[in-house]
This record gives C-alpha cells, sequence and structure tokens, in this order.
C-alpha cells in the first residue's frame, strides 16, 4: 500500500522517490553529434507559431518556516510569499538570506483562456495544420478538458471549426472549460462505452463531417522541411469550397507538441533569465507527459545542466516512461535527430496517490493557502502536485545547489468544474 501523508511529508520521501524511480540521476541520454543538436534547435524553431512570442512571466516564491507547530495544514509548517520581480541573469546567484525559495514560470498568464503547457501544445501544431490547408479540427477530453477549451478558442481566432468530443453526459450548468468548449466549439457528449475507444470514435466522428480527414501523426514528417517561418500565412489562399479534417488526439500528446516546450525552455536558457550554466531543477505535473518530455528534450539538445523532474499524476511510471520513448522516438523519426535513450525524465510519484481527477481532503484549502499568499492559484488535480514537490525541493537545495523551477501549467478554470463535483470542499 502506497503511503499517503496527512501533513507534510518528509524530504526524504522524495529524495528516495528520485533515485528509486530512475536509474540514474542523470539522464542516460546520447546525442551523436553538437553540431546535430544545434541543427536540430535551429530547424525546429524555424517555424510560424501560434504564440506571438514565447515570453512568460518568472516569479520567485519564498518558503518560510513558521514557528508553530499547531494543526499543520496539508502543505505543513509553511508560508510563502511572491517576488513577481526577482533577480535573474547576471543576479542570479544573488543571496536572499539563504531563505528557501523556488522559481514559478508564469505560464498560467499567457493567455485569459488558452494558457500553461495547452498554450505550448498548440504553439507549433495550429500553424502546422493551416500550412497543410487544414479547415476543421476534431479533437477529445474530459467533460472540464482544458485541452478541448484551448483547441476551440485556438481554432476560433485562427478561422478554423473545433469539433470537440466530451466524455459522458452534459453536466446540468456548464461552467469553466466545459463553457468556453462550447461557446468556442461544435461540442458533442459521447457515451463512456464509445469514448473508450478513442481512435474509432474520432475517425467516425471525422467522417461524418464530409471531408478529406486526416491524422496528425501523417502531418509530422513534413513538418521539420515545409512548416517554415518564411511560408505565408495560408488564410489568404485557403479554398473556400474545400474542407479537410485533421485529427488531434485527446491532449495533444504528440511530437508535434514538443517544439513549443523546446522553444520555452530555448526562451528561459537565454542570458537575461536562467542562463545556460545555472544547475536547475524544473518540476512539472505530468498528465500525458508530453510536456516533460519537450523540456527535457530542449535541456539536452542545448546542452543545459538542468533536470527535469515529472510529477506522475495519470498512469504508471512504465506508462509515462513508455510514452517518453514513444514521443522521443517520433520526433527523431520525423526529424532525423540521432538521438539515443533510456532516461530522460524524472518520473515521481504525488505526495498523496490516488485515482486521476479526484481531490483529497485539504488540498482545495491548500490552493486557497497559496491563492492568499502569493497570488497564484493552483488547482488540485495538477498544479498543486507540482507547487508540494517544487517546495520541497526548494527547502532541499536551500543552501546551494540547484536552482528549483516550477512550470505552471494553467488549467485553473478546472476549479469551477470541481467546486461542483465537490460542494463540501468549497
Amino acid at each position: 500500500m502506497k503511503p499517503i501523508f496527512q501533513g507534510k511529508p518528509p524530504i526524504s520521501f522524495f529524495r528516495h522517490k528520485f533515485h528509486s524511480q530512475c536509474s540514474s540521476i542523470n539522464p542516460q541520454v546520447v546525442c551523436n553529434s553538437t553540431s546535430s543538436r544545434e541543427e536540430f534547435i535551429t530547424n525546429i524553431l524555424d517555424r510560424r507559431w501560434t504564440l506571438t512570442n514565447p515570453d512568460t512571466k518568472v516569479h520567485q516564491i519564498n518558503v518560510s518556516n513558521l514557528q508553530t507547530q499547531h494543526n499543520p495544514g496539508l502543505l505543513g509548517n509553511v508560508t510563502f510569499s511572491n517576488n513577481s520581480n526577482p533577480p535573474l541573469g547576471e543576479n542570479l546567484t544573488e543571496l536572499h538570506n539563504n531563505q528557501s525559495s523556488f522559481y514559478i514560470i508564469r505560464d498560467d498568464l499567457l493567455h485569459p483562456l488558452v494558457n500553461g503547457n495547452k498554450a505550448r501544445k498548440l504553439d507549433a501544431l495550429l500553424p502546422l495544420i493551416e500550412d497543410h490547408s487544414g479547415t476543421d479540427v476534431v479533437t477529445c477530453g474530459g467533460c472540464q478538458s482544458a485541452h478541448t477549451a484551448a483547441i476551440a478558442v485556438c481554432c476560433a481566432e485562427r478561422g478554423l471549426k473545433a469539433h470537440l468530443l466530451l466524455r459522458g453526459e452534459q453536466p446540468q450548468i456548464l461552467t469553466g472549460y466545459t463553457l468556453i468548449s462550447m461557446l468556442y466549439g461544435n461540442v458533442t457528449y459521447i457515451p463512456r462505452s464509445v469514448y473508450s475507444n478513442r481512435e474509432e470514435m474520432l475517425l467516425s466522428h471525422a467522417d461524418s463531417i464530409s471531408g478529406t480527414v486526416v491524422r496528425l501523426d501523417d502531418l509530422l514528417t513534413t513538418s521539420f522541411t515545409i512548416h517554415k517561418s518564411t511560408k505565408s500565412n495560408f488564410h489568404n489562399t485557403r479554398p473556400s469550397n474545400l474542407k479537410k479534417i485533421v485529427i488531434v488526439n485527446e491532449g495533444a500528446g504528440d511530437a508535434i507538441a514538443l517544439p513549443g516546450l523546446i522553444r520555452l525552455v530555448k526562451y528561459l536558457s537565454e542570458d537575461n533569465k536562467f542562463g545556460k550554466n545555472q544547475p536547475l531543477k524544473i518540476v512539472v505535473d505530468a498528465g500525458t507527459g508530453t510536456t516533460a518530455v519537450g523540456l527535457g528534450i530542449g535541456a539536452l539538445c542545448l546542452g543545459l545542466p538542468w533536470e527535469i523532474t515529472a510529477v506522475m499524476l495519470a498512469d504508471t511510471i512504465e506508462g509515462y516512461r513508455k510514452q517518453e520513448q514513444h514521443l522521443i522516438s517520433e520526433l527523431c523519426r520525423c526529424s532525423g535527430l540521432p538521438l539515443m535513450h533510456t532516461r530522460l525524465v524524472h518520473w515521481v510519484q504525488r505526495p498523496r496517490p490516488r485515482k486521476f481527477g479526484n481531490v483529497l481532503k485539504g488540498e482545495v484549502e491548500a490552493c486557497q493557502q497559496i491563492a492568499r499568499e502569493t497570488g497564484v492559484l493552483v488547482d488540485p488535480v495538477y498544479t498543486l502536485a507540482g507547487w508540494e514537490v517544487a517546495s520541497q525541493l526548494s527547502q532541499e537545495e536551500g543552501k546551494g545547489g540547484a536552482k528549483v523551477v516550477m512550470i505552471h501549467t494553467g488549467g485553473t478554470l478546472g476549479m469551477f468544474g470541481l467546486a461542483q463535483r465537490y460542494k463540501s470542499y468549497f
């Protein structure tokens, strides 16, 4: 039986997980030559993007121990404060009275509706669909899917039609991502028995739209040769009487989602941010695991001394490692990058394991504490897990060593759906 911590889990718990679940602290990944890596980075970043630029805000969260030990909350006897303008670049190594702290990448602020890792995954995906004359996008997700809402909003902004297959029954009251999906896209609710066979479900629905159906996988190979920054926006030349329907898998967990994360790594490694020499421990919550793999590939190819720690939320470590291998293999096949690997990401358990999507007692109060003390909103299913691990690691690394950095993957509108399902917690 896996341990369930009622309060603050000990540092030794995380240290044990890092060493026991990874065959090596250093990723066993080899790229055959530096020139191959540099050429790969140049090629993969030479394209049009959904985001105008990769900029993001970086905040620093200070972690302070409370003197009292009375009734510690889920996060333990600590309090947080937020420095929204921390020293970076050449001032990054400045000491702050030896206080524990971690940096947080505020990707939740990228867009009011499309933010976090959804924005990064779609950064290269939508222009690729446009450049292959796509007109419609079919995808799927849960009732409160941030992915389907992001697809709907981005497609609407670019003149594409989004067809969203949501698992289960329509709620009596639409809130959060379900509401956004309905407002921006064409929503169909799918019985769970049908949804269980996602591939057949997506293809069947795409066929019903009447047009040429293509899978996103089929566009990957050409994306590294055709999809360049100099290519004109195809909105001006698209035939108005032809439909091309592109199927995007649940969560956009495809290799084409990786360039957006690599672009983020390149931005964060600039001299006026974290630079290329500062050791970092990057912490990210992992749904499909695509975000973590993209960050790991970017760090590897840029030669950065960064470790990627992904908090597993929806699968076993074997499942995540299989997904990691699949994504890297697909990217290498499409780009020609000579990459061999066994471990790229440190996959670790969340402090309180549970069935994916469930909320446990005390987690909403923890999100409330973080929001009130820092102005940062996290959610109990995804980003709270990343915050907990980043907070613990920052206390371990408080007297030197690597800087701890949490990627805020967004998803905060999901709180509305959780408030519907877990009324007693709100």
